[in-house]
């Protein structure tokens, strides 16, 4: 770019940001320097098309012409433990402390669609995260909660979409109206088959109900976002930092064909996609990471599908730091892993934010440790200036140049994803690459590259295979009783015997006659929820219908 054409985009942003609401600051630095919300070059420089200004497309520099000084990140802390109410008490522990909304942490008979007195839930019953059985839980787990003012995360994906009608349901008997919640729901079942394997259905099925998902709220809660595409779960399972950007990308733009394929309107539904990614310890390679997926995603979404307007094009996402970076061996060490990963995801302009605690690696956090973590993003936000400038390390040689790599690798593998299909969409070509395994070898083979290195010493972990001495003790970790389950599956019965059966049969046989047809789901699955029907009913009366799906061997 010359500089005219830099001045032209630095008037354009000027315009925006004279415009926007500020927080209330002096802006400067420690010692009293003033510092202006943006920096850029004072000449040519032909890098500059690629970078551009913060708010203006490709929105490397981040989707708003404020930067954090319009609205710093959300503080979303993901926790969930033992039954509803012992969650709910944490939930307001976060709140009270300074945390700026929710992120649910289920159970694992949960994530699987099953209900706690299940047999095959035996032993799991609140122990990664909180069981929820029925619409009752959900009404518990926000006790005291005003659903219409908190914004909300879910992180599951298999029965996502009955697990949000159980919020919707709970919003309604605190006297929300559905188009009043703002929040997300994960739902995103491609990264099931490609890293998590928590899924309940075949992929056909459940991109069904996440299409009628769609449509739901495009038309009824238009501020909610009913996707998050989470690359986390990839990256935590071994892949490159490249990989984990590609294939949750791609994820994205199956979900955008699907949109397409029901006839939405692109710039309606996809301001209501957003993503979810891993902040690692590799700090400017994730600060690439990031400004690189907002760059291949507007242009993607500008060039390939269509979008218009400005909020179709921008990507949305929430950062989660590397749980797969903590380790058990001198866990304080996680403190200091934690903050500069978390630095790593403000630097790289994410718009909301969790921190691991330091115990995250050996049991879900005790109370103390979720307070460190909390706080951890709080210093951050209130004490380093950080927030001061848009898209600070913007024009940095290394930075632009790690940008730039990530993105043509990123690029290179879509390319291959698309070969794979048999009609060129992305959806096609994710699909095939799940039958065959061919994500799962991806990241199977980067993680075994890490592990080798680690091994032969060519990477070092502080405490593991370096500086290994130590005068720490045994952390005291967050224990859930047995009772937990006892008491959920005593509850579970009681609320069975005391709900009118003969509505919930009817409504759960209403839900299955569309099921077998093409209807949208949604009305008759909250219906449902309202009778009180359990998770579990639900699941098990789709798979009825559409069976379950085992993933083939591969040797």
């Amino acid at each position: 770019m010359n500089a005219e054409e830099i001045e032209a985009g630095r008037a354009r942003w000027q315009a925006r940001f004279d415009k926007a609401a500020k927080r209330e600051s002096e802006f400067r630095t420690l010692s009293g320097l003033e510092v202006e919300p943006v920096y850029g070059p004072a000449g040519d420089d032909p890098r500059f098309g690629r970078i551009g200004w913060p708010g203006e497309y490709p929105f490397t520099r981040g989707l708003h012409a404020t930067g954090y000084r319009g609205k710093t990140w959300t503080i979303r802390q993901f926790a969930g433990f033992g039954n509803a109410r012992q969650t709910n008490e944490r939930y307001k522990m976060i709140l009270g402390a300074g945390g700026g909304g929710l992120s649910v942490a289920f159970d694992m008979p949960t994530l699987m669609g099953r209900d706690s007195d299940d047999p095959r839930s035996l032993g799991e019953v609140g122990h990664c995260g909180v069981a929820i059985d029925s619409a009752m839980d959900m009404d518990l787990l926000f006790d005291g909660i005003p659903l219409g003012d908190i914004t909300t995360s879910m992180t599951i994906s298999g029965p996502a979409v009955p697990i949000f009608c159980m919020y919707v349901v709970a919003a309604e008997r605190q006297g929300v109206p559905a188009g009043r919640l703002n929040g997300t729901l994960q739902t995103d079942i491609f990264k099931e088959y490609i890293a998590q394997k928590e899924w309940l259905f075949a992929p056909e099925p459940h991109l069904r109900l996440i299409g009628d998902l769609m449509e739901f709220c495009a038309a009824e809660i238009p501020a909610y976002k009913p996707l998050s595409v989470s690359g986390y779960h990839i990256r935590e399972a071994g892949s490159t930092a490249a990989q984990e950007l590609a294939f949750t990308l791609a994820d994205g733009f199956g979900y955008v064909e699907l949109g397409l394929s029901r006839g939405l309107d692109v710039d309606v539904f996809a301001p209501g996609l957003s993503f979810f990614f891993d902040a690692h310890i590799d700090f400017f390679e994730e600060i690439a990471k990031f400004r690189a997926a907002r760059r291949i995603w507007a242009r993607w979404m500008r060039d390939v599908y269509g979008a218009t307007t400005d909020k179709a094009q921008w990507l949305r996402f929430h950062t989660q730091t590397a749980g797969v970076s903590l380790t058990a061996q001198q866990p304080y060490n996680n403190v200091v892993r934690t903050a500069i990963e978390a630095l790593a995801a403000v630097l790289g302009g994410t718009n909301s934010l969790h921190t691991n605690a330091l115990d995250e690696v050996l049991a879900l956090p005790t109370q103390k440790a979720a307070e460190i973590a909390l706080r951890t993003q709080q210093v951050i936000m209130e004490e380093t200036e950080v927030v001061n400038v848009a898209d600070p390390l913007g024009g940095s040689w290394y930075v632009e140049a790690l940008t730039d790599r990530i993105e043509a690798e990123a690029e290179a593998i879509f390319a291959k994803i698309r070969d794979m299909g048999s009609d060129g969409s992305m959806t096609s070509g994710i699909l095939r690459g799940i039958e065959d395994g061919w994500f799962m070898s991806e990241i199977a083979e980067a993680a075994f590259d890490y592990q080798r290195k680690l091994e032969k010493g060519e990477k070092r972990i502080v405490g593991v295979n370096c500086h290994t001495a130590s005068a720490e003790e045994p952390l005291e970790i967050l224990r859930v009783s047995h009772e937990v389950e006892r008491e959920q599956n005593r509850v579970l019965a009681e609320r069975r015997a005391a709900r009118d059966q003969a509505a919930v049969d009817a409504a759960l046989a209403a839900m299955v006659q569309v099921a077998r047809g093409e209807g949208n789901m949604i009305p008759t699955m909250l219906d449902a929820v309202r009778a009180e029907a359990t998770l579990g009913e639900i699941c098990d009366a789709l798979r009825d219908v559409w069976g379950v799906y085992t993933e083939p061997a591969r040797f």
